[in-house]
């Protein structure tokens, strides 16, 4: 006996419904869904995925309803295996991963995470590349990758998806939020409150061969306000413990930063406990800034300064990517998403 999910439940009544033909052209949408049915739009969502998959409703686009496809010309699509190479291994508990992957197996997918993360892979793209050809996938969905890396895997013939990462006019699908804007304004505001000495902690493939359109947009800001560019405001760094505090050591050796900006949480929260064995205080020594944010933010007294965006619309896409790629449809569409920068309480005025 098989115990079937809500959403398949839905799915199976819906496929129903088409079969009889009580709909004809195009599907109704997923508020109306969601009225007729009395299930949450989730679930009616993951059932559309399901019967996409299945043939019988073909997508026509953002903001489109679904056109119905003639159930004597719908297949169902064969489950994918889709491969989650992440960046490191705490990666694979955050909340969109988390939802990538329900929503992946609720539209009829089998994904799984690799036996190995891009840091125990030494971020080697060669390693990667021979690691993914080895490892039995129908598709593979890369995190925080590299320019190098996604070129290199970009020439294999496994269809590949970007999440997050160096994407930028390579031909692969990829999703991530657009945080030029939101780094334009952090650089702002840390200039308003007097801030000159401004250095950006990032991980390698942030800043390699070079940086990236968000940090090139906060680069520029600080340009144009006289702060000339230099490795201290984009130092290069050891990414591991030791080689994170040793760059804070060099930073805050001699001429100390008074406005640090920290690539992710883990980052950003080891900064704060150095800070504090320092002795300096957030912010009235250093102000804090983190270009992402974090659920344990919303328990943080002073609050962080950091930028926001919503992973479900990016989460959505990675869903879509797989149908087409079911069905043997080629999908290399890149998608940005919009992302804000929230001033906290861990940025003040530049100490005298």
């Amino acid at each position: 006996m098989r115990i079937l999910s809500a959403s398949e439940q839905v799915a199976e009544h819906l496929g129903e419904q088409l079969r009889r033909g009580t709909w004809t052209g195009t599907m109704p949408g997923e508020a109306r869904l969601v009225a007729q049915l009395g299930v949450g739009r989730d679930t009616v969502k993951a059932a559309l995925c399901k019967l996409e998959n299945e043939g019988l409703l073909e997508g026509q686009g953002a903001g489109r309803r679904r056109r119905i496809v003639s159930p004597e010309g719908g297949v169902a699509a064969p489950a994918r295996r889709v491969g989650l190479l992440s960046f490191e291994s705490a990666e694979r508990g955050a909340d969109y991963m988390i939802e990538l992957r329900h929503l992946l197996e609720e539209a009829g997918h089998v994904p799984f995470f690799s036996s190995k993360t891009m840091l125990d892979l030494n971020q080697d793209p060669k390693r990667i590349a021979r690691f993914i050809r080895k490892t039995a996938a129908d598709a593979w969905v890369v995190t925080s990758g590299s320019r190098d890396l996604l070129e290199s895997l970009a020439a294999q013939d496994t269809p590949l998806f970007a999440l997050f990462g160096r994407f930028a006019e390579l031909d692969i699908a990829g999703a991530r939020p657009d945080k030029s804007p939101s780094f334009t304004a952090v650089a702002r505001r840390l200039l308003d409150l007097g801030h000159r000495r401004v250095s950006l902690l990032c991980r390698r493939q942030v800043r390699y061969p070079k940086p990236g359109k968000p940090v090139i947009a906060l680069l520029k800001e600080l340009d144009a306000a006289g702060v000339t560019f230099s490795p201290f405001n984009l130092p290069d760094w050891e990414e591991s413990q030791e080689g994170f505090r040793r760059i804070l050591d060099s930073l805050f050796g001699l001429t100390p930063p008074t406005a640090l900006i920290l690539d992710e949480p883990t980052l950003f929260h080891a900064a704060y406990h150095d800070l504090a064995r320092r002795g300096l205080r957030v912010p009235k020594d250093v102000s804090l800034v983190c270009t992402d944010n974090d659920p344990g933010f919303s328990w943080c007294n002073p609050s962080i300064a950091h930028i926001r965006w919503n992973y479900r619309p990016i989460v959505r896409r990675v869903v879509q990517w797989a149908n087409s790629i079911a069905r043997d449809k080629e999908d290399r569409r890149q998608t940005l998403t919009k992302a804000e920068f929230v001033e906290g309480g861990t940025i003040g005025p530049a100490p005298r």
